[in-house]
């Protein structure tokens, strides 16, 4: 999971603002690094109606951004899934809409050879996955702002969750990124 978060945890302000979240061309890179190994995204509704608006022609824009020429390249390429019990489009290009059996078509995602699977955003499509035990990593991006109300990061969670802290990197924008493993 990748998540822009702010430092009392809130993935969103309390109207879903994202304004408050600072980036860099180090972060970009490390995004091209996770999705070099990534062949499936995963998007709650939301989140995937957002980025379909945006990322399938945003690197043939003009002056289009490096970051923006590389997402959208593999945005157009990769297998996408989306939960959603409203959305429905068998017929859509490398995307699979899952409406009913979530926790198994996960689940069973997981055990499909390939590479790994990447969570933008969607928050309540975290929740139920951190809830059911699906998310094996999180690359947290703390921003340096306190929100006080919002969206939480972490819902739902039931008993505690044991973490591996992997890796730590600071970036020029004032942001701190962990890198945790969920241990089993």
């Amino acid at each position: 999971m990748y998540r822009f978060t702010s430092l009392d945890g809130f993935v969103g302000g309390p109207n879903g603002e994202m304004d408050w979240i600072r980036f860099d061309e180090a972060m970009f890179d490390l995004v091209k690094i996770m999705t070099d190994h990534a062949d499936t995204a995963l998007y709650g509704r939301v989140t995937y109606q957002m980025m379909d608006s945006y990322w399938p022609g945003a690197g043939d824009n003009p002056g289009a951004s490096k970051h923006d020429i590389e997402h959208s390249q593999w945005y157009n390429t990769v297998n996408k899934i989306v939960l959603s019990r409203t959305l429905q489009n068998p017929d859509l290009y490398k995307t699979t809409f899952v409406g009913e059996d979530i926790m198994d078509n996960i689940a069973n995602q997981k055990l499909e050879k390939g590479k790994n699977i990447l969570i933008f955003g969607s928050p309540s499509a975290v929740h139920t996955l951190m809830e059911h035990g699906l998310i094996d990593e999180y690359w947290l991006f703390i921003n340096p702002v306190v929100l006080g109300r919002g969206i939480p990061l972490f819902s739902n969670i039931s008993g505690k969750k044991d973490l591996k802290l992997k890796a730590t990197k600071t970036f020029e924008c004032c942001v701190v990124g962990l890198h945790y493993e969920v241990l089993k």
